[in-house]
């Protein structure tokens, strides 16, 4: 395996327009993050990975791009951007960008050619079908609910759209489609940027004949085709960290985007475990409890399978999951702080590159505040809605509400907890936010944890400072212990005679576990005192041997 520097880098998500308002609008911007970047240096982070802050009509928060190569002006200006990027060099912070490629927006200048006129030059940019027997072109679903094709009267054909109606699809096939992302991805390198996170990778392949196609048709080895080229062309010309979005993806497949030797990716995200708590009828709009066996195993699978490989991702949230400490941990006041430090520990000291989402490091929790469908603004949650309440009524109101404040994605996207002022710190006192606040900010947030030895924050940035100091935690080779134990998780690494271990108690009992006193010297824990082989509600420990 050839070392590059993402490997032992900690990346920090930042959702732009919930993180920092500087000009009292309401809405997150440049200014914003560049003010709060010596926050996230001190946390110990190496990486911003950045969402989508390009000029967008906001269908869906920003991944609707019309114009690649302009800054959103409710976010600033590219001037405003390239002080960030300077900025956070001169701190030793990278900045990776969000690659936002399977679609645009509909009213990206491409796409407005593209419906002008069935023989327009831009026509071939994206996926136009005439209708099949009066109907859509093929039996293909939205992720946002309802048909994937939208119909369009003027040129009477069908477009395709994985997502929104207002994000159609890229034509792939097209060899000018992909000079022109190229040469787009080519000026924003050049510009100084460290990497892509790229969006839906591996749905930028579509079959030619759509007929009889679903979309759970195999279509990769024409993904890996273009993900080569691009490599070619561009990724393998600089020193980058690229992270491909791959839903559905399994560990066999996931070698082939980031094996150590395919010239594709650095690593891919997968979701696996993010599918534990859903439903198989209704997603994420019906919760079920996680069984902590099955959790370990999926997990178990992606580091034993991928090591000596292919570089693993480390995640538990991100801005479309539900907060960390509420979905995996208990976000009750009494064990928050705890369950919040064990989850950090049982993710960053496995095998990969952690990633931190914005708030996490504080244990920002859910916000069970929902009172009605008015306070979404996530277009998944609001579709989802109409669909599944309004017009199938297949659930019921209160069961919705229930699903969104469990799983739905505007949890993640609640500003940004800095202080107890009005607003949170996130805006000026009289300025309404873009989304409403978490109302428990006066209790967590960032200024009663940056300075306090014991709080979230701080467990965080011992982790990530321990993470540059030993290699083992980095490189470490992983064994699960005790696999079909429900309430504990232990495992260990190994690199060069060291031996980590890592014991974690998912429950709020107390428990006793002989993996719990290994021998070695106590690297970090959430508790004050070592209990020896009791386990404490959500106690973490990690020694080094």
């Amino acid at each position: 395996m050839q070392k590059h520097w993402w490997q032992e880098a900690v990346v920090y998500q930042v959702y732009p327009r919930s993180f920092q308002d500087s000009d009292d609008d309401g809405l997150g911007d440049l200014n914003g993050l560049r003010r709060r970047l010596p926050y996230i240096k001190r946390l110990g982070a190496d990486v911003i990975w950045l969402t989508p802050v390009y000029r967008s009509p906001d269908d869906d928060n920003g991944y609707d791009i019309s114009d690649y190569e302009s800054i959103q002006p409710a976010f600033g200006t590219m001037a405003d951007f390239d002080a960030v990027l300077a900025d956070a060099h001169a701190l030793g912070l990278k900045i990776v960008m969000d690659l936002v490629v399977n679609h645009t927006s509909d009213e990206h200048a491409w796409f407005a050619e593209s419906r002008k006129a069935v023989d327009n030059p831009y026509r071939d940019y994206y996926i136009w079908r005439d209708p099949v027997d009066g109907h859509e072109p093929a039996p293909w679903s939205s992720t946002f609910s309802g048909s994937a094709w939208e119909f369009d009267e003027a040129t009477g054909q069908y477009y395709l759209h994985l997502f929104s109606k207002k994000q159609p699809d890229l034509n792939w096939r097209n060899d000018t489609v992909r000079d022109e992302i190229y040469g787009m991805m080519t000026r924003w390198l050049d510009r100084g940027i460290d990497g892509f996170r790229m969006d839906v990778i591996n749905s930028i392949s579509k079959p030619e004949d759509f007929t009889n196609t679903r979309r759970g048709d195999d279509r990769q080895a024409q993904v890996h085709a273009y993900l080569r080229e691009m490599n070619d062309r561009v990724l393998s010309k600089y020193d980058i960290m690229t992270v491909g979005e791959t839903g559905g993806v399994t560990p066999e497949s996931a070698q082939l985007y980031a094996g150590y030797d395919t010239h594709e990716l650095s690593m891919v995200f997968q979701f696996q475990h993010l599918s534990l708590d859903l439903d198989r009828e209704f997603g994420r709009w019906r919760h079920h409890p996680i069984q902590l066996s099955r959790l370990k195993a999926i997990m178990t699978r992606w580091q034993v399978e991928l090591a000596g490989k292919a570089w693993n991702s480390l995640f538990w949230s991100n801005h479309d999951q539900p907060r960390a400490v509420s979905r995996w941990g208990n976000d009750r006041p009494l064990y928050r702080e705890l369950s919040a430090k064990m989850l950090g520990a049982v993710l960053h000291y496995q095998q990969g590159t952690p990633y931190i989402y914005q708030g996490e490091e504080l244990g920002m929790t859910n916000v069970y505040n929902v009172q009605s469908i008015d306070d979404c603004r996530d277009i998944e949650t609001l579709n989802a809605w109409q669909d599944l309440v309004e017009t199938r009524h297949l659930l019921a109101p209160d069961e919705m509400l229930l699903g969104i404040e469990l799983c739905g994605r505007d949890n993640a996207r609640t500003p940004m907890q800095w202080d107890t002022s009005a607003n949170a710190g996130f805006t000026s006192a009289g300025v309404t936010p873009w989304i409403g606040l978490n109302d428990n900010y006066p209790k967590i947030n960032a200024a009663s944890q940056v300075d306090d030895p014991n709080s979230v924050f701080s467990f965080y940035r011992e982790m990530n400072a321990l993470r540059k100091q030993y290699p083992i935690i980095t490189y470490g080779d992983y064994t699960l212990l005790a696999p079909e134990d429900e309430q504990v998780w232990a495992y260990t690494r190994t690199l060069d005679g060291q031996v980590l271990t890592v014991v974690a108690n998912f429950t709020d009992e107390t428990l006793t576990r002989p993996e719990a006193a290994p021998a070695g010297t106590l690297l970090q824990q959430n508790y004050g005192d070592d209990a020896g082989e009791r386990l404490r509600p959500y106690e973490v420990k990690v020694y080094l041997k």
